[in-house]
This record gives structure tokens, C-alpha cells and sequence, in this order.
């Protein structure tokens, strides 16, 4: 009964956010056609299932970012994107999206909540988080941002998304926009939460796909053993280690897949505390 409640005032809260998400709040992130794209843009679709009270959308043919600023006097000049999960069939935008970037808001970072490309448009969600960390680095100073500051966040096929993006960064994987795309793609951090696919290579290795060196970005992993994609995390923190990269796993006993933050799981609490603490050596004090 207790979980039924927090779950339900959650799902309030998230829609109390969508709805008071106004114009200004969005940034598209193709100003013209999309790249790849054939179809008219439109608004990403919700689908029918709303169990556990998480939204769920799919047919994001028109990529966006949602901005949330944290309040007055806690902003600390750090950004993250931050990309929520759903398998590339989905976004979960109110579990791994709203409701982290009012966690992630309360540690003092302005947050971008990304809607990439779904369903089962890979290449075209890379393109998509590329864009989205050139743009808020060439507009950094109009969220008084540091541009060496901008990090990403993903859980799930997000925190795929959120590896591609890490050590994919010198791919091109676009035409050039506009001024924008002159900035790096590279994020400064990242953070990867129960991610999925990053093992997909021979006998479970790492995912031939990710080019980890040195220059990939310090890392922080979290994962639980009776994950079914737990793996993915083992393999990309020994890929990092390898490379010299600095990273941080956790792997707890149990907590499944797919809890974000909500009360009911010891492994949502674990990660935001341990993550929390990551951020304030590796980011908040550089």
C-alpha cells in the first residue's frame, strides 16, 4: 500500500511538471528537417501503458531538450543531459527523466531532459545526444554554465546512449547545423545507471561500437547482480579501467531494473547518495 502511494504521488508530480513545462522551457534540437528523417515532425506520442505510474513515450520524431534550472542561489555552473531509458522502445520520461532533474536540480545543476529518437532509431539518438551537448556548450553563458561543466546521465538504453555518447564524440554522424555544431560533443562526465547493450560483443565482451581511450570522460557506474543487463556495467567499467579512465563502479546484490530514484528500492536510494557524492568530488570541486 505504501509503494502504491509514493508511486501515485509520484505520477502526480510528474505531470504536474509536463503540464507546467512551457515553450521556453523546450529547445528543438533540428531547427529544420531531421536528420535521417523523411516523416513531418510531431509531438512524441504516450503510450497507452502507465504502469508502476511511469509515462512512457514513443514516435519522438521531433528530438527536443526540457530545461530545468535549478532555484535561485543553488545553481553551481554544471549542466547534465540526461537520457532517460526505455530499451530504444521508449522514453520513460517521468521515472528516469522529471524526476531526476528535480533530484539533480537539488544538487545544484541545471538539467536537459532529452528526448532522443524512439523506437529503434540508434543512429539517429546519437545524433540526437551529440547535438544536444554541442548546443547547451555553444549557449552555456545563457544558463551562466561553465562549458568545461556539461555532463551526461542515462539509465537503461540511456545509459548506453549516455556511453555512445562518451567515447563516440569524434564521430561525425551529421551534416553541420549551424554555429552550434562548431563545439565539441565530448561530455565532461558521465554517469551510467543500470545500462543495458554495452556487452554485446564476443562472449559478452564490451560492445565493438564504443571507442574507449584516455580521453573518454570519468565515469560513474552503478548496477545490482540480479540485473539481467548487469553485466553491461562489469564490462564497460573493466573497458575504462583498461584505458586509464577514471571510473567509479557500484554493484549492489539486488534492486533489478528500471526503479530511477523511487522509494521501495535500498538500490534508488544507493545510487543517488553514492552518485551525489561522485559529483561533488569530480565536478562541483574542479
Amino acid at each position: 500500500m505504501k509503494k502504491l502511494f509514493y508511486t501515485l504521488i509520484l505520477s502526480v508530480i510528474s505531470m504536474q511538471v509536463l503540464a507546467q513545462t512551457k515553450e521556453k522551457d523546450i529547445i528543438h534540437l533540428w531547427p529544420g528537417a531531421v536528420p535521417g528523417e523523411t516523416g513531418p515532425k510531431k509531438p512524441a506520442v504516450p503510450t497507452p501503458d502507465t504502469s508502476k505510474g511511469v509515462t512512457r513515450l514513443t514516435d519522438v520524431t521531433d528530438p527536443l531538450m526540457q530545461v530545468f534550472i535549478p532555484e535561485k542561489g543553488k545553481a553551481n555552473g554544471a549542466a547534465v543531459i540526461v537520457c532517460p531509458g526505455g530499451g530504444y522502445q521508449i522514453l520513460a520520461i517521468n521515472l528516469e527523466g522529471y524526476e531526476i532533474a528535480h533530484w539533480l536540480n537539488e544538487q545544484g545543476f541545471t538539467v536537459f531532459v532529452l528526448q532522443y529518437r524512439v523506437p529503434q532509431k540508434q543512429e539517429g539518438a546519437l545524433q540526437d545526444v551529440q547535438r544536444a551537448i554541442r548546443i547547451v556548450r555553444s549557449r552555456a553563458a545563457e544558463w551562466q554554465l561553465q562549458a568545461e561543466k556539461i555532463g551526461v546521465l542515462g539509465f537503461s538504453a540511456g545509459g548506453s546512449l549516455s556511453a555512445r555518447a562518451s567515447t563516440l564524440y569524434n564521430k561525425r554522424t551529421y551534416t553541420p547545423v549551424d554555429a552550434s555544431d562548431s563545439s565539441s560533443a565530448r561530455p565532461d562526465f558521465a554517469l551510467l545507471i543500470y545500462p543495458a547493450y554495452l556487452d554485446q560483443g564476443p562472449n559478452h565482451s564490451i560492445t565493438p561500437e564504443l571507442q574507449i581511450d584516455a580521453y573518454t570522460p570519468p565515469t560513474f557506474v552503478f548496477a545490482t547482480a540480479d540485473d539481467p543487463y548487469g553485466n553491461s556495467a562489469l564490462v564497460v567499467t573493466g573497458a575504462l579501467r583498461d584505458a586509464k579512465v577514471p571510473v567509479e563502479l557500484h554493484m549492489y546484490a539486488k534492486g533489478g531494473h528500471g526503479y530511477g530514484l523511487r522509494p521501495g528500492n535500498r538500490a534508488g536510494l544507493a545510487w543517488t547518495t553514492l552518485a551525489a557524492r561522485w559529483l561533488d568530488r569530480n565536478v562541483k570541486e574542479k
